[in-house]
């Protein structure tokens, strides 16, 4: 994706402003935490609170390491690994390590880290072309893009901490609809092995105040994504949003997504699209 294909990404997301909120919100209910509910079990398997706060933490020290300070002797895949296993290692290794460290420090780091990622994404150039968000397209993509999949990372680690521990979730509007704005980007390389006829559209609809209207449409030999709705469309879905930032973090199964979901048109486009993933897997 070169910078003439970039319009296939639909225009910009602005999430600057809630890596503040967020690490807020993270924080005050790490703190919340008594001993016994940073041990449950969580949506990723094999993982327990305190592991996925731990890697909370890890994404924040490479994302600094690897971004802020251009530093050059980061983990490399091993010869022939596929790069999602190559991440799934790193993630392992990572958590791990940290198995040895109390609550207590995990809360300290991430309270002396989460505000370094807050100003590190104030400074950037959002149009600039960053680090490619894999799950988007292979090519490097956007800043700020990339800025909101951080984002949809750290929010989607906060949702399964309150589901391990009971709580309810940080679902304010204002934060979940760029949320699933972000993750609904990856529509066009769902779709990338589908062909259409030219102009075909499909419309994604996401019921609720934390919702909206995404519609696809093909041209010029490819997937484009856009905000709105669109008139007539071949295919449309819709889904609640729950629902799905579950689909896109594979919480759920695209089959169970599919039972949730209200579907009509091209059976093509909408089983496919059902199987959009947001995260690196």
């Amino acid at each position: 994706m070169g910078m003439t294909e970039e319009w296939r990404l639909g225009p910009r997301i602005e999430v600057r402003d809630l890596f503040a909120r967020e690490h807020e919100e993270t924080m005050a209910l790490l703190r919340d935490l008594g001993a016994e509910e940073w041990q449950r079990p969580t949506g990723c398997p094999g993982w327990r609170v305190r592991d996925i706060a731990a890697h909370v933490l890890g994404d924040h020290l490479n994302r600094l390491a690897r971004s802020r300070d251009r530093h050059p002797d980061g983990p490399r895949p091993r010869s022939g690994e596929p790069f999602p296993r190559f991440i799934d290692r790193l993630n392992e290794e990572w958590v791990a390590t940290t198995r040895a460290w109390s609550p207590r420090m995990l809360v300290d780091l991430l309270g002396h880290v989460g505000p370094r990622i807050v100003e590190y994404w104030r400074t950037v150039d959002p149009d600039a072309l960053g680090e490619p968000v894999t799950w988007a397209g292979p090519d490097p993509a956007p800043v700020w893009l990339d800025a909101a999949r951080d984002l949809t990372e750290y929010w989607t680690h906060q949702q399964q901490i309150r589901d391990a521990t009971g709580r309810p979730g940080f679902t304010q509007p204002e934060v979940v609809h760029p949320v699933l704005d972000t993750f609904l980007r990856a529509l066009p390389h769902t779709l990338r092995d589908v062909p259409a006829p030219e102009g075909t559209r499909l419309l994604f609809t996401v019921t609720g105040p934390e919702g909206g209207h995404w519609s696809c449409e093909y041209r010029d030999g490819g997937w484009m994504v856009d905000r709105g709705g669109v008139r007539d469309p071949e295919a449309t879905i819709e889904l609640d949003a729950d629902t799905t930032w579950r689909l896109c973090t594979r919480g759920i199964t695209p089959e169970e997504a599919t039972r949730r979901s209200r579907e009509h048109g091209d059976a093509r486009l909408t089983a496919t699209a059902l199987t959009v993933l947001s995260i690196i897997r």
